[in-house]
């Protein structure tokens, strides 16, 4: 996997992992920062980082508009400094259940958006430029797995930060987090008569509200939203790691950073592109349009992580966690798990004893810092916290990117390995089947509260990880492949375009939540999954007929070599 890669891939890799550590601390919490903040209800909350998620997304199009007429380097450093005054903002503190408060946050998402757009994609590109010479051009769409792979690094640790950053305040001010106590100092301050639920509730976790209940519910609410600046503020000192990265690793990127509309003419020549008649580009479009509705569905049913997930962890998931899984909320005994995964994988695609030897000695390591996790560990976990569980997702990516290149290079030895199109339909029934998990944790709810066990969701994330290594990779690879050669930019422009409204749409299931029972939104996503499934199932033979997207023989070849012979 490491094998014959440029080295201004891990430079940009790790640039981009710094940014997305940023990103994703401030993503964990965003939801219940607006809530405890502002006093939003799960509708309000919802909308606002449904919009949020799709202006992130719709930005890239404009950035990369931009990169093409002025500098793609320019954009990048544009969009780091644009995106560190957003988080800046973010993290200064204001005042509490304020409309000049929710202004300035709107301002601040707002260039968070805009430096993302200016970053986001325009990086990606240059990944891709690294890759246009003869001597890597092999090697894309491992190269992209590792860039992949990165993003998720930088996100595994992101919800953990987030919770620290959070815990530092809160105790620092003698207060403990209760998931259900800043819905109730906003409803006291409300006017709601509800002193007796919150008064318990504080005593309940060891805090004494006093005589002064409105002053009591005002500094709690205050204290936890300063606790999540401070999340902001580290999403701050993140994007300055990932400016130097990006600066000091300058010399690795050097030669792609001029000329760009020339490298690109040079490529397409070298490379012989043939001309596409009217009608191959006819049907490639449409193909790509297809593709693009199904995405949406998707994107909108996998990120709920952020928003009826992370409301089902608060309201309706046990703050406490028992049995085996438990050292799951321990970030790093899930980066241990990571290192033996890669260490076993390594141990037999190796050729070289020394190396072998190493993953060796890293196993036993492995196992041993486990066991002492593991019993370091208490009987139950107290305390954990709603945005704990987004961590899960982008372990489950990296611990199991190397077994699905695996997987799919030993189907591709036997001719066997399905096409892009039937890939992102198979996602589609695992995001299905993933739902299914929580309808099966809901059925117990009386309305929006309860105290189901965690591994409801911990076993949620794992599908949906599956479903997303099956359709997200895939299908940026798809679209670079298919999208006829004077339409590339476009075409990934729509990419974007269609995981902007999927982004969007997100808010609809939070609509509905606490307007019917729980288990019933989870079954309206099942449909939507199952729909959209059956779709691109029902149109599989036009899609593979317009695109010829059949893994060719020299292809296998290449995904054999990458997973027999690389070391991980």
């Amino acid at each position: 996997m490491f094998k014959n890669q440029p080295a201004g891939l891990y430079v940009l890799s790790l640039a981009n992992t710094g940014e997305r550590f940023g990103y994703y601390t401030m993503l964990a919490i965003f939801l219940l920062f607006l809530q405890a903040k502002f006093g939003f209800d799960s509708t309000v909350s919802g909308q606002i980082y449904a919009i949020f998620l799709a202006l992130v997304y719709f930005m890239p199009l404009i950035g990369g508009w931009l990169a093409d007429k002025w500098n793609f380097n320019k954009c990048v450093v544009s969009g780091i400094s644009v995106m560190f005054v957003g988080y800046l903002v973010m993290a200064i503190p204001t005042d509490i259940r304020s409309t000049s408060s929710l202004v300035i946050l709107c301002c601040a998402l707002a260039l968070i958006a805009i430096g993302t757009g200016l970053f986001k994609g325009n990086l990606q590109v240059m990944v891709g430029d690294l890759y246009n010479s003869p001597q890597y051009s092999g090697q894309r769409d491992t190269a992209f797995s590792l860039f992949y792979m990165a993003i998720n690094i930088g996100s595994l640790f992101a919800p953990s930060v987030a919770t620290w950053m959070t815990n530092i305040a809160m105790h620092g001010a003698g207060l403990e987090y209760v998931s259900a106590l800043p819905a109730a100092c906003n409803a006291y301050l409300d006017g709601a008569e509800n002193a007796a639920e919150l008064t318990a509730l504080a005593a309940e976790n060891g805090m004494q509200v006093g005589s002064d209940i409105a002053a009591w519910a005002s500094n709690y609410i205050s204290v936890l939203s300063t606790g999540y600046g401070y999340a902001f503020a580290v999403a701050c000192g993140s994007l300055i790691v990932s400016f130097l990265i990006y600066f000091l690793g300058r010399p690795t990127y050097r030669h792609i950073l001029n000329g760009n509309k020339e490298a690109a003419t040079t490529s397409t020549k070298a490379n012989k592109v043939p001309e596409l008649t009217p009608e191959q580009t006819k049907q490639r479009v449409v193909a790509l349009f297809l593709v693009f509705a199904v995405v949406i569905f998707f994107w909108m049913v996998f990120h709920q992580n952020g928003a009826t997930l992370t409301e089902f962890a608060k309201s309706c998931t046990s703050p406490d966690s028992t049995g085996w899984t438990r050292i799951g909320f321990n970030v790093w005994a899930l980066a241990t798990i990571i290192v033996g995964v890669y260490s076993v994988f390594s141990l037999f695609q190796s050729k070289n004893m020394y190396t072998k030897l190493i993953c060796a000695v890293l196993i036993i390591g492995v196992a041993i810092g486990l066991y002492l996790f593991y019993q370091a560990t208490p009987e139950t976990v107290t305390g954990l916290q709603p945005q704990q569980y987004q961590q899960f997702n982008p372990f489950y990516v990296v611990a199991l990117t190397p077994v699905s290149l695996a997987l799919f290079g030993w189907l591709g030895r036997k001719g066997k390995e399905p096409s892009a199109p039937r890939k992102i339909g198979y996602g589609m029934l695992m995001a299905g089947l993933a739902y299914c998990v929580m309808v099966v944790g809901s059925l117990s709810l009386a309305g929006t509260s309860g105290a189901v066990s965690p591994n409801w969701l911990i076993s949620t994330y794992l599908l949906l990880t599956f479903a997303e290594l099956l359709l997200s990779p895939m299908g940026i690879s798809f679209v670079s492949k298919v999208a006829p050669p004077k339409l590339k930019g476009a075409m990934m422009g729509g990419w974007f375009a269609a995981t902007a409204v999927g982004n969007y749409l997100v808010s609809i299931p939070m609509l509905l939540w606490g307007k019917m029972p729980v288990w019933t939104i989870w079954a309206i996503l099942i449909a939507l999954c199952l729909l959209s499934a059956g779709f691109i199932f029902s149109i599989m033979k036009k899609l593979e007929a317009a695109t010829g997207d059949q893994p060719t023989p020299e292809a296998q070849a290449n995904a054999l070599e990458t997973v027999e012979d690389d070391a991980i």
